[in-house]
């Protein structure tokens, strides 16, 4: 029997959408059949992603974000919601690194990457479950079945295992994981699932041409089976937890790493 997910009639937000997973992420939602909202800094890059969706017969906005200015947050939220309606699926995936040593690292370098990985995270997260939750408790009020909410971290394996060179951005990715479960906890009652996606080492725009160099190729030799990750690797599970196919999953902390974290 063929199975499919339809998510027909869904609102999803993606932020981070101009490249690698973000763009990945919002184009195998649309496929699927949801209105995404496209949300990042490089507006250009959205609008041709806009475009190509729209070409293929998809429903795509855009809004400017910056997950590290709480004005752009709380306008870009409300622009959604103006815009689109009710956020049914929140993927939070914007994300910054930088490859230094401990002793290397600067006040600005730490704020960097936990400004973007941790605070734009949480405060994106806040702003849309604030709204979810007061979906939810009219639901409740007029004695309705809860509407099925999802939102879903994108976190990394370096949240569960440290990784030299990138210390701040393991920490980063670790406070992710506990914002997972936190929001978990305080949410899950009001029908929003909050679960966590914790890549390997994928493949993007970004870190292609690593791959190519020395460094990465002996990188590659120590991996599991010796190759890295696609951005559509992650379809599946992002399927999954944007579908209601997974409302008996909430706090959970998903890794799609290929094995690494087994070895």
């Amino acid at each position: 029997m063929a199975y499919q997910i339809d998510l027909t009639g869904k609102v999803a937000l993606v932020t981070g959408a101009s490249s690698g997973l973000g763009r990945q992420f919002a184009c195998t939602l649309a496929s699927a059949g949801a209105k995404v909202i496209l949300a990042a800094r490089r507006l250009d890059k959205l609008q041709d992603l806009q475009n190509q969706m729209q070409a293929n017969g998809q429903e795509a906005i855009v809004v400017p974000l910056d997950v590290t200015d709480q004005k752009s947050i709380e306008t870009a939220v409300s622009m959604a919601y103006e815009q689109a309606g009710e956020v049914d699926i929140l993927v939070n995936n914007s994300g910054v690194s930088k490859t230094q040593k401990i002793l290397d690292v600067q006040p600005e370098d730490f704020d960097y990457t936990f400004g973007a990985n941790t605070k734009g995270a949480f405060f994106v997260a806040q702003a849309i479950g604030r709204r979810m939750l007061l979906r939810a408790k009219a639901a409740q009020d007029s004695n309705q079945v809860l509407p099925q909410q999802r939102i879903i971290q994108v976190a990394s394996i370096t949240g569960l295992q440290a990784i030299a060179q990138i210390s701040v951005y393991c920490m980063s990715k670790a406070a992710v994981v506990q914002m997972t479960k936190a929001m978990a906890l305080e949410w899950g009652r009001y029908g929003i699932n909050v679960n966590a996606i914790c890549p390997g080492y994928i493949e993007t725009e970004m870190t292609a041409a690593h791959w190519q160099t020395e460094a990465g190729q002996k990188l590659i030799q120590k991996l599991p089976r010796k190759r890295v990750g696609q951005t559509q690797d992650l379809e599946g599970l992002l399927m999954l937890l944007a579908s209601d196919q997974s409302s008996f999953m909430n706090g959970s902390i998903l890794v799609a790493d290929d094995g690494f974290l087994v070895q």
